[in-house]
């Protein structure tokens, strides 16, 4: 990909070059209905299951891109993030497959399956307070010491472009979709799907979902700038980052609505998922179904693309067990 400067200068060129870059390293995840959910909601629901993915999760596409465009010489400190789970395992996944090295500062309390996971793909971690704030200090010290290029989890126009491939692949495999929904913390995933959406069907209504206990993009949204908040506490521990510039761009200006919900009701929809669809998620992912259900009189009638955004759950600390 040509050096982009900013969100405002992606085009659907850059989805499609990224999509071709990543082909060997990601899989066209399957689509998933149920009819249980259709009749609940009175409307058709298309569940693009990115739990299936390489590496349990979206970000494998936009970590792809970014490590494979990369030039030898930018390639050879490696590359570096800061991430409280998907990014970081799916970054050190990218770089494992090109054979350099990871570097990941992760939040202490992020969860143990995602720790895991990225050491087991060969990521360096060095653990940081649950903080914005002290994530993106302990990074810049460890940028300084590596000299490794930064691949920001959903700030950078490369992953923004990788992560736009994915609502791609569900406008082919899916017809006339009235609506579609995906969980926000960064704004990544909903910056993709904007990106492709815009250009590919601009008539499809993109609504961002997100917990009431990190509401701060809904209240962005509203405001008409940006509202950071430093260290939410939620259940859906992938949605507790700030918009960034690059992330804005596309919120204000594609997405409809942002739709919010409350920890009790994500737990239900994701048990409600795991009930009916048979799959494992994690709870960021159930965000969405749980706006659905809270909003049924926005979306009733419609065909509804939903993105299940990963699969990375700590299976001993399920939301519902006691």
């Amino acid at each position: 990909m040509e050096q982009v400067v900013g969100a405002a200068d992606l085009t659907i060129d850059h989805m499609l070059q990224a999509r071709q870059r990543i082909a060997p390293y990601v899989h066209n995840t399957p689509i998933l209905t149920s009819s249980y959910l259709n009749e609940r909601i009175g409307a058709e629901l298309f569940f693009k299951c990115e739990n299936f993915q390489k590496a349990g999760a979206f970000k494998v596409r936009g970590a792809c891109n970014a490590v494979f465009g990369l030039t030898d010489e930018d390639a050879a400190l490696g590359v570096a993030t800061h991430s409280s789970g998907n990014h970081a395992l799916s970054l050190s996944y990218a770089a494992g497959r090109r054979g350099i090295p990871c570097h990941v500062v992760m939040p202490k309390t992020a969860p143990q399956a995602k720790k895991d996971a990225v050491r087991g793909y060969g990521g360096l971690i060095t653990e940081c307070e649950p903080s914005t704030t002290s994530r993106e200090a302990v990074f810049a010290e460890i940028q300084r010491e590596t000299g490794a290029e930064f691949v920001h989890p959903y700030n950078d126009p490369r992953v923004i472009a990788g992560q736009a491939t994915c609502s791609a692949e569900m406008l082919e495999a899916v017809d006339g979709l009235d609506s579609i929904v995906a969980p926000i913390g960064g704004g990544g995933m909903i910056s993709g799907t904007c990106l492709t959406v815009s250009h590919l069907a601009p008539k499809i209504e993109i609504f961002a979902a997100e917990p009431t206990q990190a509401d701060d993009a809904a209240r962005s949204f509203r405001a008409g700038h940006i509202i950071a908040d430093d260290a939410p506490v939620t259940i859906a521990d992938g949605l507790k980052v700030p918009l960034k510039d690059n992330t804005w761009h596309f919120v204000s200006h594609y997405v409809a609505d942002v739709l919010t919900a409350s920890e009790e009701e994500i737990i239900e929809a994701m048990k409600l998922t795991w009930q009916r669809l048979k799959i494992v998620m994690e709870p960021s992912c159930a965000v969405p179904l749980a706006v659905i259900l809270k909003n049924q009189d926005v979306f009733r009638g419609r065909r509804i693309g939903v993105i299940v955004t990963g699969g990375n759950v700590d299976l001993d600390r399920l939301p519902w067990m006691k």
